[in-house]
């Protein structure tokens, strides 16, 4: 599975650059131009990297601070461009690297292969693995909903349901793995919801032993893709 990346940036000079350079590293991006999509892009989905254009977008250094607060990318190698912002304030707002405008193909190529070790062991922590298995999720003021795993990480779930989700705080999350003997059950929260019956679930609370069995079941499954890759 390839490494993905999250480019945030209007400047079509920097998209330019950076399309070619990481089709070479075989990291797949995903370009948002504005820092209010990017932000709530960011709050539901996890990437391995995040490039800032700082400077072009509005409230970029914003957004750059935010990664190192929220819980989903806090941990993501982030990048910085920028051009009147000094590099020690984008350091300061949680870059890992920080490029100066104009980027040219060859500064890109050698910042972006010097992060990707650290993008690689950060893959390794947040792996998710694609499946397609049933899970049951209990709520305080409404009936259970049987809903279909559709990713699973050491972090939560997505799933995907049919019908109007229910109401209440999730109480229960009930679902079994492939392989291993019994039901894992956790605890969890609501971390995105796009309307067209699809979510993701944040791992909460899960007892020792079953998240054992959880992270024991996802290494097996990223040593498998790694081989393949």
């Amino acid at each position: 599975m390839p490494l993905e990346l999250l480019l945030l940036s209007r400047d079509p000079e920097v998209i330019r650059v950076f399309r070619p350079t990481l089709e070479k590293l075989s990291i797949t991006v995903e370009v948002c131009r504005g820092a209010r999509s990017g932000s709530e892009i960011l709050s539901s989905e996890r990437f391995d990297a995040i490039i800032v254009d700082c400077d072009d977008l509005q409230d970029g250094l914003q957004v750059l601070e935010a990664i190192r607060t929220g819980s989903s990318n806090k941990n993501a190698v982030a990048f910085a461009i920028v051009n009147g912002t000094t590099t020690q304030k984008a350091f300061q707002m949680g870059a890992n690297f920080v490029l100066q405008k104009p980027v040219s193909q060859v500064s890109a190529m050698r910042c972006l292969s010097t992060a990707m070790n650290s993008m690689t062991s950060e893959r390794r922590r947040y792996f998710r693995h694609p499946v397609e298995l049933p899970a049951v999720i209990s709520f305080s003021q409404s009936a259970d909903l049987k809903a279909t795993m559709t990713n699973l990480s050491d972090g939560g779930m997505a799933i995907y349901f049919r019908g109007n989700f229910p109401k209440g705080g999730i109480t229960k999350i009930s679902f079994q793995l492939n392989g291993v003997a019994g039901t894992l059950e956790c605890k969890g929260q609501i971390a995105w919801m796009d309307g067209a019956g699809r979510a993701g679930i944040r791992f909460t609370e899960m007892p020792k032993s079953q998240r054992q069995q959880l992270q024991e079941w996802l290494a097996q499954k990223a040593v498998g893709e790694e081989s393949r890759g």
